[in-house]
């Protein structure tokens, strides 16, 4: 039997909830594993930003409302983890935005977060999504947004705005999204995680 791969929820400091959608991982994994022939272990997994664990999880997503601050110690850290070929989903559950591209900025200065291109394949393997991000949550009325920080031309970080696909991949009783909205949040994770694995193959 293949040996499963863990994945993790980012814990972060400044006040902001990071645990704020406890299902939405395992869930998440269990999905990619039966459409997608993935091992991907579906057991909950939280890894603070300084830890030097991070190392040990390929995919790690991060959602909240609130705060966010990194200290030095945990910019170098995630500097270090996304070149060493780390993949970071920030999904904004409405009130994260306003510290996503500051913080962000303090690990790569000198990245801009820009809208990923329709045509890119984390939009299309396994799943398509021709229009890009579904829409999960109504919060406004803006439409979803999928921005990336792009290092020698590999994206190293998906962030997801006006979708809340976190919420979508929780179990149903949770926030009682009708069925296909939340196949489609879980395609479009299974998108996301397909990437992160195989982005340095091609």
């Amino acid at each position: 039997m293949a040996q499963s791969i863990p994945i993790a929820v980012l814990e972060y400091s400044g006040g902001g909830d990071w645990y704020a959608n406890p299902t939405a991982l395992k869930n998440l994994a269990q999905f990619t594993n039966q459409q997608c022939g993935t091992h991907i272990d579906v057991q909950s997994h939280s890894v603070a930003v300084a830890s030097p664990a991070i190392f040990n999880y390929p995919f790690i997503h991060m959602t909240g409302h609130g705060r966010w601050e990194l200290t030095a110690a945990e910019v170098s850290n995630l500097r270090d983890y996304l070149l060493a070929g780390g993949f970071l989903h920030i999904d904004d559950n409405y009130g994260l935005d306003a510290y996503v591209r500051p913080e962000m900025k303090k690990v790569f200065p000198e990245l801009n977060f820009v809208e990923v291109p329709f045509n890119h394949p984390i939009y299309s393997t396994p799943f398509a999504f021709p229009k890009g991000l579904p829409k999960i949550h109504q919060h406004d009325n803006a439409s979803p947004k999928g921005f990336g920080l792009f290092y020698e031309n590999k994206l190293i970080c998906f962030y997801s705005y006006e979708t809340d696909l976190g919420d979508g991949w929780e179990d149903e009783e949770v926030h009682h999204d009708a069925a296909e909205k939340r196949i489609q949040a879980l395609k479009m994770g299974a998108n996301l995680i397909h990437y992160a694995f195989t982005r340095f193959l091609n």
